[in-house]
Parts: C-alpha cells; sequence; structure tokens
C-alpha cells in the first residue's frame, strides 16, 4: 500500500472505489482498519480514502512520539488529499478524527466540500467543561501510575462507551478484524500518552466554521444517548445553529453497521451537496 512522506511521518493510505473523493479519517488510536467495511459499502460511489494517522499503526513517526498537535494532523489530510488531485472532497471524521477534520474544514476549506464530523469530543464546548478536563487528566495519571488496562478501563466509564457489543451485520472478516485490532491495542500507549489529552482539549473554530464556505454536518449516534461524545456533538451542532443528524449505531456504527451506515452517509451527503 502507498505512502506519503511528510514532515515526521511516512503517511499511510489506502484509496478504494471510483467517483468522487471521500476521505475517512479515524479517530482515538484506531487506523484505517476500522473502515473497511464502510469502505466496501461506498466504492461503488465513491473515491474512498483511509489512512492511519501520523504515529498509529503504518505511519510510522521519523523521531521520538511527542504530543500530538491538531494543526499537524490538519495539514496530514489536507496534503493527502492534495496529493490526490485539485477537487474539494468529501470529509467523514468520527470521533478524535472529527476534530482532525474540523481543523482541516477550518484551515483549508478549499479542500473540503462536505465534512460530516461524526461525535467529535469537543468537551470544551460542554457546560460541564471543567468537570470533563479533570476527567482527562485522571485518566492520564491513571495510565502513567497504573498503566494501560486502568486507564481505559477509567476513560470507557467516563466516555460511557464499552459494554455489550451491537448486532454485527458483517463489518469485517473475523481475521481482517482480528489484525486491525491488533494494530489498534498496539496504539494505546501512543494515544494515552500523547493524545487523549491534546484531543479533549482541542477547541474548533466555531466562528471560522459557520462563516466559511464548508458546509459541516455534525452526526451523533442513534444508540449514544447521554454519552460523552453524544453530548459534545451535540453541543457543538447548537454553537454552529444545526441539528445533529442521527446515524445508526453507538459511536462506532459504521464497524457493526457498515451498509446502514454507508447509506445514511450517501444520504447526507447528497442532501447537502452545494
Amino acid at each position: 500500500m502507498p505512502t506519503l512522506n511528510l514532515p515526521g511521518v511516512h503517511l499511510y493510505y489506502e484509496v478504494h472505489g471510483t467517483g468522487p473523493v471521500l476521505l475517512l479519517i479515524p479517530g482515538g488510536p484506531t487506523d484505517a482498519g476500522i473502515f473497511a467495511g464502510l469502505a466496501a459499502a461506498l466504492a461503488n460511489r465513491y473515491t474512498v480514502v483511509l489512512y492511519d494517522p501520523r504515529g498509529n499503526s503504518r505511519s510510522f513517526l521519523d523521531g521520538p512520539p511527542e504530543d500530538q498537535r491538531m494543526d499537524v494532523h490538519g495539514d496530514d489530510a489536507a496534503s493527502l488529499l492534495a496529493a490526490l488531485g485539485d477537487k474539494p472532497a468529501y470529509v467523514l471524521g468520527s470521533s478524535g478524527g472529527a476534530q482532525i477534520g474540523l481543523n482541516l474544514a477550518v484551515r483549508y476549506p478549499a479542500r473540503v466540500r462536505i465534512l460530516v464530523a461524526h461525535e467529535p469530543p469537543c468537551l470544551e464546548l460542554l457546560p460541564d467543561a471543567a468537570e470533563q478536563r479533570a476527567f482527562i487528566e485522571a485518566v492520564y495519571e491513571a495510565y502513567r501510575t497504573d498503566g494501560i488496562g486502568p486507564a481505559m478501563q477509567k476513560f470507557e466509564a467516563g466516555a460511557g462507551v464499552g459494554g455489550r457489543p451491537q448486532r454485527n451485520e458483517g463489518a469485517l472478516p473475523p481475521p481482517e478484524m482480528q489484525t486491525a485490532l491488533g494494530r489498534i491495542m498496539g496504539n494505546l500507549d501512543f494515544f494515552l500518552a500523547h493524545g487523549l489529552r491534546p484531543l479533549g482539549r482541542y477547541v474548533p473554530d466555531v466562528a471560522a466554521l459557520r462563516a466559511g464556505p464548508v458546509r459541516v454536518v455534525v452526526g451523533v449516534g442513534e444508540a449514544t444517548q447521554g454519552q460523552l461524545a453524544h453530548r459534545s456533538a451535540a453541543a457543538l451542532a447548537e454553537r454552529l445553529g444545526t441539528v445533529p443528524v442521527t446515524f445508526p449505531g453507538d459511536h462506532g456504527g459504521y464497524v457493526a453497521q457498515p451498509t446502514a451506515f454507508a447509506q445514511k452517509l450517501h444520504d447526507v451527503l447528497w442532501d447537502n451537496r452545494q
């Protein structure tokens, strides 16, 4: 698979299908593999571009790991789109990937036609932002003192994720799923040490998004009511003066229900085309 050599990283990416470019940005410790089922369901309508964000899985850093910077992530996404063509692309970012998408839309608006920001953790927009900031710091301290397992347990409990898995309608073949999950588990150390706090602290430029040319659609999961990412996504939509769009499944609904999620995404992009 190809890589794009950028300052400090060899960025791994994949291209599937034909049609207008649709960039999928994964969040947190995940990588392109979580979108395999979704990409397969969309490849007959879009040129679907997947990538591993810098420091995750196959996007190897040139130097030692450092705290993630949203502007650098936005630069990476813009550089990848520029390498693929001149026309503005459709973009779906999920979770921390939605934060990257918001940065991309503000700083490189000519690269983005429509951004679907699926449950971005815009914690600083919540009325209890100070409490959520303390929660993120507590997770980080648990990582430093007790390790990955206890830190992830605290994170999942506070974010309201985990628990019973969704019904799976054929997302990823078991071998591919196991391989992707293995890579993701290997990214947890980097995520907790260098990604969790920058992603949670990032405040999207709402004024620029409202005034800019990029149409931003905020997505929430139908099964995530009350969860932290759902709340923060709703807070972002309120600041933008829009109504969140409900997508199938939970925070990772595209994994367990890729066909239904793909159809909803296509409908949203069609309804918001310019």
